[in-house]
């Protein structure tokens, strides 16, 4: 009997050994170059540059804003220039001057008068100029 629980444990062993030869598989010749190597630096570089690339825009994001802001101020200045300039009066006779002088349409006589503050003089030599 005590033979038969060696037998059993050496063939328990045995089994042992062998799914541990068959998980690490049968040994394998060393690694040749391999041909496709370069692809996986051409796709490490292409990941780089998608990294760099969302560098760049979190900074495109911030430039954006800051052109954005830039611009609203810049509207806004013109709008409040556009209020300041409809203040200002202009004679009936002046804008039929240039308009016939200098032949322009109305909406332009009109814009050089009133950044000229009315002054016909001063819109007539900015016309010309």
């Amino acid at each position: 009997m005590r033979r038969r629980s060696e037998i059993d444990t050496a063939t328990e062993g045995d089994v042992e050994l062998e799914l541990e030869t068959e998980t690490s598989g049968p040994e394998r010749p060393p690694e040749k170059p391999r041909k496709h190597d370069s692809g996986a630096a051409d796709l490490e570089r292409v990941t780089d540059y998608a990294e760099e690339k969302e560098i760049q825009s979190s900074n495109l994001e911030t430039a954006m804003s800051v052109i954005g802001d830039r611009r609203s101020r810049e509207q806004k200045a013109k709008q409040e220039r556009e209020k300041e300039l409809a203040k200002v009066t202009i004679k009936k006779e002046d804008l039929e001057l240039i308009m016939t002088e200098m032949e322009i349409s109305q909406a332009a006589a009109e814009r050089s008068l009133r950044e000229h503050i009315g002054n016909v003089v001063e819109a007539l030599i900015a016309l010309t100029n």
